[in-house]
């Protein structure tokens, strides 16, 4: 079977937004300030440590995950709620803040609805709380 121009401009697209999706450490800072980037857990933890005025660690898990153990100070928006977007809009958009959920996918999925909804700063970690988990890094129950 000979493939289409249609089929390869297809593939091509899927591609782009598969490879855009799996790259990690991107930043992207609009003409208005804000900014969105994916961060190691390293320099997450690093945010962390010196923590700007207001910062928030925003887990985006299950309260059954969340529960098994977080990042320190941590506050739990579940992904899955139904009124998800909701609760997000309930949040101060004008501080910063550090997003996780287990493996990256979540958060990534939640930081355009965070952007959308007029956040200002967010950092995203790089493979969520694996990552942390794989650091060493410091997690409470």
């Amino acid at each position: 079977m000979k493939p289409t121009l249609e089929r390869v401009v297809a593939l091509g697209a899927v591609l782009t937004l598969v490879l855009a999706a799996c790259s990690g450490g991107n930043t992207t800072t609009a003409g208005d300030g804000q900014t969105f980037e994916t961060i190691p857990a390293t320099k997450a933890a690093a945010i962390i440590d010196d923590a700007p005025d207001g910062l928030v660690v925003l887990d985006v898990r299950t309260a059954q995950e969340f529960a098994e153990g977080h990042l320190p100070g941590a506050v739990n928006v579940d992904f899955y709620a139904s009124d998800f977007a909701d609760q997000l809009d309930q949040l101060d958009k004008d501080v910063p803040y550090v997003l996780y959920c287990r493996s990256g996918n979540r958060s990534g999925q939640t930081m355009p609805i965070m952007e959308q909804l007029g956040f200002r700063e967010v950092h995203e970690i790089d493979g969520g709380i694996v990552s942390w988990y794989a650091e060493g890094l410091p997690l409470e129950q």
